[in-house]
């Protein structure tokens, strides 16, 4: 597998972190943040369990900024071919109520969550399209999908409308290059992810358990790349 790497976009300490360290196990990984501290810490410990791990600085919703990171991606993981893309990326979740919410806030959501795919999936797909004749398992793009993706609910209008938006590019994109080799997926998260940015935040009335272990959300991943 040494010729094939994967992706992760929106690394951080719980889902981005979770995924990159599995595929770790298997590729060498590139994570992808507005900030080098949310990627560093992963970057570390996968090189500590003697993987390999590249950390690039970029904003999801800013092209030029995701055209520099791929451009210096090329140029480090050259020869290698991409056999999964991870899409994790989020911003903007306001959980205000509906008239507390400026458009500005419906904005920066949209523009990771939509806006961002879009982007990510026009640099990965080329490449994964390139990968189809040669990889063991098909290529894959992989978006992280929240019960937000399939139903809207009260203070969640701008998450649910990124992650609605997220789910449609989604589809269309299965549809599209499923019948080209590559296996496109929205795996959706159905509860309240364990971090540490989110201890304070109570799931399932605070029972015991009640958030789902950010180590268990990359199963889902490993299940769809194959």
């Amino acid at each position: 597998m040494s010729k094939f790497y994967a992706i992760v976009a929106g690394a951080g300490s719980g889902t981005g972190a979770s995924v990159a360290l599995r595929f770790a196990k298997t590729y060498p990984v590139v994570l992808l943040a507005r900030k080098s501290a949310n990627y560093e810490p992963i970057v570390q410990e996968i090189r500590a369990a003697g993987g390999s791990a590249y950390g690039y600085t970029a904003d999801a919703s800013d092209p030029a900024s995701v055209d520099g990171a791929f451009a210096q991606i090329e140029k480090d993981l050259q020869g290698h071919k991409l056999a999964a893309a991870v899409y994790n990326a989020n911003a903007g979740f306001a959980y205000k109520p509906f008239l507390e919410l400026k458009v500005e806030d419906l904005d920066t959501s949209l523009g990771t969550a939509a806006n961002g795919l879009f982007y990510f999936a026009q640099k990965t797909l080329p490449q994964l399209l390139d990968a189809v004749s040669s990889s063991p398992h098909p290529p894959s793009l992989l978006v992280t999908g929240a019960t937000a993706s399939i139903r809207g609910s009260a203070k969640f209008t701008t998450f649910a409308a990124g992650k609605f938006a997220q789910r449609a590019i989604t589809q269309s994109l299965a549809r599209e290059f499923g019948p080209q080799g590559v296996h496109v997926a929205l795996a959706i998260i159905d509860g309240v992810i364990d971090t540490p940015w989110g201890k304070e935040r109570t799931a399932n009335n605070g029972v015991a358990d009640g958030k789902i272990a950010a180590e268990a959300v990359s199963e889902p991943w490993l299940w769809d790349d194959g």
